[in-house]
């Protein structure tokens, strides 16, 4: 059992080599969550020492990835804090302390071998049917030789000498007790040629020097946790608890997400990107809802939570190592579930760049007057311009053939276009209490159904078959708007008339009128 009255420091540690990803907003969330239950800190940390790999601006992205989602570090980076710096790359020297200091007391080595020598081995491993290991050569080196070729300049890694016999035990909190035999334990490089070390040193020396009460983080890291264990061990430092999470799979359950999987789910307005999130119409509060419940449950009923109630509610005991996979349905459900929550001023808000990139004028006043007619419509703040960009046109134009009512002809729905014009016009007011039982009477007596009558009307008003509640849009669009839209409807049905070259007079029961 982990105690919560005990302050917890926690981190985040990516790697800045690619986009941030579901899986590392969900580990950074649930390392966040536990600082905060605990009232302990949360800290960002960048692991850059694989020069290679660094692509420019990921750093930045990550962070801004956090904020977004509301995930705010007590010490990082660009803030600072007692125990910086808090990029690896700027942390060299203190990585190659430690590391001498392993040398110095044996639980570490110099290698010389060449790259070339470490490819033929490989090689030759691999002929045999072996696993790829390091064959020890330079561990068997005499100390004192080693340490004149280090200070002659010869090029050198130092590997972490590993024991070849027995076993080592490490504990994982969520799955108890792992057991693995030293000798499938390679003798793996803590610092590399050009100086910097590896993450198996620098991750242990830093959550070390930072206090880092809990690592938590993906499953990924299992193969080496016991490594991980040796090295806390051969230093003399009191080991962390031990969280690795569960694996993410693809919607289909199915195996790890690839990037052309990914590629094909963004076509499906979806994306497993953190960055992409907000251009598609998700709540960082509704992300934050869905992975929270990726891999952890407060009971067998509960499933919205704010980030504040995640606080509350957050244990280590409730995670479950199980591998999840991704279920984007649920995640459209949390976020129409989100949207809801939100009061109509912020909802307004932050639909509103949404209408702008579609090239809406939007006038504020308006859009609170729209969204109680779209809040419990819409599951994503994208489909906001798609279900009411109308009222911010100045015409609709409706496809001609979407204003011919089912069960009547094109005449037919042309003549109750008309009767429709007629009604509303002899209307003082366009309020929807006044509007729609005085229709709703018209339709009693048109002969006609509620389906046929407001179907014509709402295409003819709105443009579209699908459309907010309508007499509460015409009452936002306006009297004058909705005559005239109702006018061109007419105009419409007039020309496809004479498309199909009928005339009125062919009519065998005209409308009455």
């Amino acid at each position: 059992m982990n105690d919560y009255s005990k302050p917890a420091r926690t981190r985040f540690a990516p790697s800045p080599t690619g986009h941030l990803h579901l899986g590392g907003a969900r580990t950074a969330l649930y390392a966040y969550l536990l600082a905060r239950k605990t009232g302990g800190q949360f800290l960002l940390r960048i692991e850059d020492t694989d020069r290679k790999r660094l692509v420019p601006g990921a750093e930045e992205e990550i962070m801004e990835g956090l904020r977004w989602l509301g995930i705010q570090w007590d010490e990082g980076p660009d803030i600072g804090g007692p125990y910086g710096p808090y990029r690896q790359s700027e942390r060299k020297e203190i990585y190659q302390q430690y590391a001498r200091q392993l040398v110095e007391q044996g639980h570490a080595y110099y290698c010389f071998c060449s790259p070339q020598r470490l490819e033929a081995m490989r090689q030759e491993q691999q002929r045999r049917k072996e696993p790829p290991h390091y064959d020890g050569t330079c561990r068997r080196l005499d100390p004192a030789e080693a340490e004149r070729r280090v200070a002659a300049g010869e090029p050198h890694v130092i590997r972490f000498k590993t024991p070849k016999e027995g076993t080592t035990t490490v504990r994982d909190f969520l799955r108890g007790e792992i057991t693995v035999e030293n000798r499938t334990i390679d003798d793996y490089i803590l610092v590399k040629s050009d100086g910097y070390a590896v993450y198996h040193l620098a991750v242990v020396v830093d959550d070390h020097l930072m206090k880092i009460t809990h690592v938590i983080r993906g499953s990924e890291w299992l193969p080496t946790f016991p490594l991980h264990g040796l090295i806390y061990r051969a230093l003399g430092w009191e080991e962390p608890t031990w969280v690795h999470l569960s694996v993410f799979l693809k919607p289909s359950g199915k195996g790890k997400m690839s990037k052309r999987e990914a590629a094909d789910l963004m076509k499906d307005g979806y994306s497993i990107f953190i960055k992409d999130l907000k251009g598609l119409g998700y709540l960082p509060e509704a992300v934050v809802n869905w992975i929270a419940l990726m891999g952890w449950s407060y009971d067998d009923h509960t499933e919205f939570f704010t980030m504040q109630d995640l606080i509350e509610k957050f244990t280590l005991e409730r995670l479950n190592p199980a591998p999840a996979a991704i279920n984007f349905s649920k995640f459209d459900h949390f976020n129409g579930l989100h949207i809801r929550a939100l009061p109509p001023e912020e909802l307004a808000r932050r639909v509103k760049p949404f209408f702008l990139e579609r090239g809406y004028q939007v006038d504020d006043e308006r859009l609170l007057r729209i969204i109680p007619l779209i809040q419990e419509r819409i599951a994503g703040l994208d489909e906001a311009p798609d279900m009411a960009g109308f009222f911010f046109k100045e015409n609709v134009v409706p496809v001609p053939a979407d204003l011919v009512v089912k069960g009547l002809s094109v005449a037919e729905s042309l003549d109750l276009a008309r009767r429709v014009l007629k009604a509303l016009e002899a209307l003082p007011d366009i309020r929807a209490e006044i509007a729609e039982p005085y229709m709703r009477e018209f339709v009693a007596q048109s002969g006609l159904t509620a389906g046929q009558v407001f179907g014509l009307m709402r295409v003819a008003i709105t443009g579209q078959k699908v459309s907010p509640p309508l007499f509460e849009s015409m009452e936002v669009i306006g009297r004058e708007k909705v005559l005239q839209r109702m006018e061109q409807a007419i105009y419409l049905l007039e020309e496809l008339l004479q498309k199909e070259g009928l005339s009125e007079k062919s009519l065998d029961t005209p409308l009455e009128s």
